[in-house]
């Protein structure tokens, strides 16, 4: 499943190196049918729902925290950690890819919403990260290879279980940096987003949940917002990290970069909640289709892997624990030193 597999696995046999577009105009027209038959509900009611579940949720997590029990006060912990990243990863990439709704306008402002005042990033250039490099370069060298995860200098185990707990410090700092790059407005209306999301949830743990301290509130929102930091780290590195690599100018036709550079992991109720199945185990058919939503990758997954083990096209799965053993073995191969471009003859 790693690097440097033989060409003629990704090639299917018989096939030209002008079938490349052929090939996906078919998976597409498949895909789409099963869109046209699908209900709004199906389309992007699912996953709406689970959104607002989480928002409605936060109010009996902050009330939690008011209890003395430990048990009670741990519960609170978790259901505010578990919202908190539905609404920032689940959300946040959902709306970046403008899979919430039909509408682009609405699509723009929850885009707003989620990134900035949920997230505490900015939405220019979290989009443009993550939508426009990362998804139109996936896996090449210096575009898209997900190489912002990469921090050479760590070793394995502070990368892997210590430096995660940092995400939510982070996150903010790295977000205020990136404001040189945009418009004086719109860097003005990201701080002023940023400054909403945190101080609200500040406010709300002292005025909600009653903390009497500024340093307990602040341990308490950088332990809720780094609950699932771990997981979200492990998952952006495992799914393209360790597969096939390329350069600009080698780099092969859509269809074959996806199916041969991205891989599944398997469905997990937690992370499936959280994170939503196109960052889990859909998402080699989210980096193919990316304007489905959750609920639309999980639905056309049997179409997908059917046809792409049809025409012997590569279709990359692997468990959690499989892929975390890989990284800690080779960590210094993977996340250290410059990874080795694959070269894939015959399918440019």
């Amino acid at each position: 499943m790693l690097q440097r597999r033989a060409a003629e696995t990704l090639q299917p046999p018989g096939e030209t190196r002008g079938s490349d577009d052929t090939l996906m105009g078919e998976l597409s027209e498949l895909v789409h049918r099963v869109v046209k038959n699908s209900s709004w509900w199906e389309r992007h009611g699912v996953d709406d729902t689970i959104i607002a579940l989480n928002f409605l949720s936060l109010p009996l997590g902050f009330l939690l925290l008011r209890s003395s029990n430990p048990f009670v006060f741990l519960l609170g912990i978790a259901i505010l950690g578990v919202a908190h990243h539905t609404i920032t990863v689940k959300a946040s990439h959902l709306a970046s890819h403008n899979a919430l709704m039909e509408s682009k306008l609405w699509g723009k402002l929850w885009n707003i919403f989620f990134i900035e005042v949920c997230s505490a990033f900015t939405a220019e250039r979290g989009s443009y990260n993550h939508v426009k490099m990362h998804h139109a370069y996936t896996n090449v060298i210096g575009l898209g290879d997900s190489s912002t995860w990469k921090v050479p200098f760590l070793n394995r185990y502070v990368y892997m279980f210590i430096a995660p707990i940092a995400v939510p410090i982070i996150t903010p700092l790295v977000a205020i940096g990136l404001l040189t790059e945009v418009e004086l407005r719109t860097a003005i209306r990201t701080l002023c987003c940023i400054f909403i999301g945190l101080y609200a949830h500040y406010w709300l743990l002292l005025n909600v949940s009653g903390f009497q301290s500024t340093w307990y509130a602040l341990g308490c929102m950088l332990i809720t917002r780094a609950l699932l930091a771990h997981a979200y780290i492990h998952v952006n590195i495992f799914q393209h990290i360790g597969l096939p690599m390329f350069s600009a100018d080698k780099k092969p036709k859509r269809i074959h970069m996806m199916s041969c550079g991205v891989l599944n992991l398997p469905r997990n109720p937690l992370l499936d909640w959280a994170f939503g199945h196109s960052l889990i185990s859909c998402h080699v058919e989210h980096h193919l289709f990316p304007t489905f939503s959750d609920n639309m990758c999980l639905k056309i997954k049997p179409v997908v892997s059917q046809y792409l083990k049809k025409k012997n096209l590569r279709y990359n799965e692997d468990s959690y624990w499989s892929r975390l053993k890989l990284f800690l073995d080779r960590y210094e191969e993977l996340m250290v030193h410059a990874p080795p471009i694959s070269e894939l003859v015959g399918i440019q």
